[in-house]
């Protein structure tokens, strides 16, 4: 009997049969292998909790959170005496009318270009910016002492003034007034420096308390840095006489404490670049060394720009040269180079002696602007026989007064009068006008009388 042979047809259907089971099995494989690979895909969190829900929400910055209440108060008579940032008359910001020809001039200048700029920024702006603050004069200047470096405006000066002292200097403390701005302890905390305090403000009197500041200061280790407001203290108004200050540089000096003033209010608070630099060319006259962090966003109305600078006084100018050595080590990781057009808008008007002199005048317009408005407002609270004595808003100088208002007050006013400021009753005086005045003194008015 001849063996049994499977047809052709059947030999080619269990061939295919077995290469479609092959298949099936392989991409059943490859299914299972691809919803493994989706479980823990990174995209598959998207379905569930964000690896960012422990997150806490941070409360508005104390200054610039006023500026969102007051966004969203629909009144019409909102008033924001937060922030401060100057206001013309009708309350409008203010571009210099210098500024704008610098910008025209940049612009018309078809050789520019936008490349990056050195790490410690434009030499001519950093030259300029030592001469504006320590004087043309200047024997540091001259002896080729000083070290000038730009920065992202007063806070990134601070900063990385801050970051050098953390990695070179021998003492880790940095005594700051009380009160002071809100964003000094930040700044200095994080750079890695320990922060405290030494007393400035005298609530009972408005103003100064200079006793408990020179204890303060001569109960500080030796060679503790020093934060010195150069001109119109934020947010007191509170400045030291120049006799004060003569005093605070002898105790400083006998006990090498070293100073790192804050000059955002250059010109701004007086209405002369020089006086407002007295307390700084001062410290730097006697051959001591000392640190400056300068900011053209108030003098120049250049806030959004960003256009700051750090000086370092030395005692010699090899010593200069080394510190700027590693103040490029700071800047490079932490902003790399700094922005060219603000600071290239402060040389064309530093450089051109008419372009200058047309800024000093709009500066002084904006001081005596501010001025005026001190007055106004201590008139207006004088005729309605408001309790208390308020001659220290006349008393202080530059951008803000400290009313002496508390903290219960100043959510009255904002509730019922809709008037913003931070709760310890600072105000910008560069955000009245003389059509605000009133509406401001009524509201203190009422809140000295029925919330005291």
């Amino acid at each position: 009997m001849r063996p049994e042979f499977a047809s052709p047809s059947s030999s080619s259907s269990s061939s295919a049969d077995r290469r479609l089971n092959a298949l099936v099995r392989h991409l059943a494989t490859a299914s299972m292998v691809s919803q493994t690979a989706v479980a823990f895909s990174p995209t598959s969190g998207f379905h569930g909790d964000s690896v960012f829900s422990h997150v806490v929400r941070a409360p508005e910055d104390p200054i610039l959170g006023v500026t969102v209440a007051y966004n969203k108060d629909p009144s019409p008579v909102k008033l924001n005496l937060g922030v401060g940032a100057y206001r013309t008359e009708e309350g409008k910001p203010l571009v210099l009318n210098v500024v704008r020809k610098a910008e025209q001039m940049l612009l018309n200048d078809k050789s520019r270009v936008k490349e990056y700029l050195p790490i410690v920024g434009i030499a001519e702006f950093n030259k300029l910016s030592a001469k504006l603050i320590f004087g043309a004069d200047s024997p540091a200047i001259r002896e080729n002492r000083v070290t000038t470096v730009q920065c992202l405006s007063g806070t990134g000066s601070l900063r990385v003034g801050a970051e050098f002292l953390a990695r070179h200097y021998h003492q880790k403390t940095i005594y700051i007034p009380q009160p002071t701005w809100g964003n000094h302890p930040k700044v200095f905390t994080l750079a890695g420096l320990s922060v405290k305090t030494y007393r400035y403000y005298d609530p009972t009197t408005r103003g100064m308390n200079f006793q408990g500041l020179l204890e303060d200061l001569g109960s500080a280790p030796s060679g503790s840095i020093v934060l010195l407001h150069a001109c119109a203290h934020n947010p007191t108004g509170v400045d030291p006489t120049l006799q004060q200050w003569e005093q605070i540089r002898q105790l400083m000096r006998s006990k090498a404490l070293l100073p790192f003033f804050d000059s955002a209010y250059q010109g701004f608070a007086s209405g002369n670049l020089d006086e407002d630099a007295q307390s700084i060319r001062m410290f730097v006259a006697d051959g001591g060394e000392c640190f400056v962090a300068q900011s053209y966003a108030k003098n120049m109305g250049l806030y959004g720009e960003r256009v700051g600078a750090l000086s370092v006084v030395c005692r010699a100018a090899n010593v200069a040269s080394k510190v700027e050595s590693q103040l490029k080590l700071v800047i490079r990781p932490m902003f790399s180079n700094p922005p060219i057009h603000g600071a290239s808008i402060v040389v064309t008007i530093l450089k051109d002696s008419n372009m200058f002199n047309e800024w000093t005048i709009e500066l002084k317009a904006m001081a005596d602007r501010i001025i005026s408005m001190r007055k106004q407002l201590f008139d207006a609270l004088r005729a309605r026989g408001t309790p208390g004595d308020w001659s220290h808003i006349i008393k202080q100088i530059g951008m803000f007064t400290f009313t002496g208002l508390n903290s219960k007050q100043v959510e009255f006013m904002t509730r019922e009068y809709h008037i913003y400021m931070t709760s310890d009753g600072r105000i910008s005086m560069a955000g009245l006008s003389s059509k605000t005045v009133p509406h401001l003194a009524d509201a203190i008015h009422a809140a000295v009388t029925r919330m005291s």
